[in-house]
């Protein structure tokens, strides 16, 4: 793994400056931001991970390629930490709006073109957006969409598209999910090109898992098995009631 490097702010205003190379930044190491930078590291991304809580940092020192003690409400400190040179930083800070308010709005002044920030409330979302940060995500609100839709039994799993708005709530026209689930009942044994489900249901079948087999790309032909798992898209309140559909 490349080299960790731990940068206490603090001890840096002698004029020197870290150098960055090209990591993703995530700013705020709470469980959003360590779940993210977790997996963009996964993925093979460079990671230069900021708090400004000293002793978090230290302990998740070592599962990042960089990290950084600092804060981040000041610009001096952004540039100190090579921050002005990144291409993506995401302000991951939760529990305190102001400091969230003021990186983002550092960060979009400084000409970074691709700034992200969680939002805890409809209003910090708005408030992110007028300062023209370019992604707002509402973590909290989507997990609880998420499950709200999985506690039923009928959904295996659910992914809202469209999601990308200033105060996180979309107009119900608006709405678009893909989701995974169990063949409903009544088209076990059915071919999916004459099953009529987009016609009578509105909603695409994508693809197809057979019980014991892999994901494949559901066609025409494709029997539906009754205990396949399948992915379907459409709106919210059209999947549902796909999903619930027995003998009939």
């Amino acid at each position: 793994m490349a080299e960790r490097i731990i940068h206490n702010v603090k001890n840096m205003f002698d004029g020197s400056r870290f150098e960055h190379r090209g990591e993703i930044v995530v700013i705020g190491l709470g469980r959003f931001g360590l779940a993210l930078g977790r997996e963009l590291m996964d993925l093979g991304h460079p990671v230069l991970a900021i708090d400004r809580d000293a002793n978090l940092v230290e302990l998740h020192k070592d599962e990042f390629t960089s990290t950084a003690t600092g804060d981040t409400t000041s610009e001096r400190t952004l540039k100190s930490l090579g921050v002005d040179q990144a291409k993506t930083v995401v302000v991951c800070i939760g529990n305190n709006i102001e400091a969230s308010l003021l990186t983002a709005a550092l960060l979009i002044e400084l000409g970074i073109p691709n700034v992200w920030a969680k939002a805890i409330t409809s209003e910090h979302g708005k408030i992110l957006s007028t300062l023209n940060v370019h992604h707002v995500t509402f973590p909290e609100a989507e997990m609880g969409v998420r499950v709200a839709h999985l506690v039923t039994g009928k959904l295996e799993e659910y992914v809202r598209l469209n999601t990308d708005v200033p105060d996180g709530l979309l107009r119900e026209e608006d709405e678009f999910v893909i989701s995974q689930m169990t063949v409903p009942e009544r088209f076990a044994g059915q071919v999916l090109g004459t099953a009529g489900i987009r016609a009578d249901y509105r909603v695409t079948v994508v693809c197809i898992k057979p019980d014991g087999g892999k994901f494949t790309y559901a066609e025409a032909d494709t029997v539906l098995g009754p205990k396949d798992h399948i992915v379907v898209a459409g709106h919210p309140t059209d999947v549902e009631r796909f999903a619930g559909v027995k003998h009939g």
